[in-house]
């Protein structure tokens, strides 16, 4: 069952008008991806996607400066489709946020990642991208500034779906996972940003 900050966000999600998929009563499906209407279906199983999932968040984890604390959120898997989701335990400040969402940006448009769509509320931002063969990636941020990022596969080849193979860098926590409760020293602050930081100027 997913947590009460993860729903939160996943409303979000479901009324942005570039979302990563549509939006059913209990858990977002992938129904309304690109290429979803036609059900072409990409050759790989629904493991390797999931693989190629994690692949895509550990990209971006790794291009996070300094790094986050983070834990696994659920995966769901629909007829041919995954989702995976990671969840940010580091204390992002407000005054830091921006930071965050620039980086990240930056970081899947040089990975080659179209921007769909960048939500920016100040207090529930969001940025939607897909890769070029049809994996969307989310970034949405909840409660508490708690920040979410999910990976929704295309259609692929039905199979048994494993649990991601990733370590978390802190606590592999069960449900519901808790609000962010790790400090870090350069997201948590509350100061101005610094200039020449590793993060960047937001943008």
């Amino acid at each position: 069952m997913a947590m009460n900050g993860f729903k939160g966000a996943l409303t979000l999600a479901c009324v942005a008008a570039f979302s990563l998929s549509g939006c059913s009563t209990s858990e977002r499906s992938n129904d309304s991806l690109p290429g979803k209407s036609e059900k072409h279906v990409m050759n790989m199983t629904m493991q390797q996607a999931a693989d190629r999932a994690d692949a895509m968040l550990d990209a971006t984890f790794d291009a996070i400066k300094p790094s986050v604390h983070w834990a696994h959120g659920a995966t769901t898997t629909g007829s041919c489709d995954v989702s995976r989701r990671r969840v940010v335990m580091t204390v992002i400040s407000k005054e830091r946020m921006g930071s965050l969402l620039g980086l990240v940006q930056r970081s899947w448009e040089q990975n080659g990642y179209r921007i769909k769509s960048v939500n920016r509320d100040e207090v529930f931002p969001a940025i939607y991208a897909q890769s070029s063969d049809g994996f969307g990636i989310a970034l949405t941020v909840g409660a508490d500034r708690q920040v979410f990022f999910e990976v929704a596969t295309p259609c692929v080849k039905p199979s048994e779906v494993a649990a991601p193979t990733t370590p978390p860098n802190g606590p592999a926590y069960k449900y519901p996972i808790p609000r962010p409760d790790v400090h870090s020293d350069f997201w948590s602050s509350s100061t101005a940003f610094p200039s020449g930081s590793p993060a960047g100027a937001a943008k």
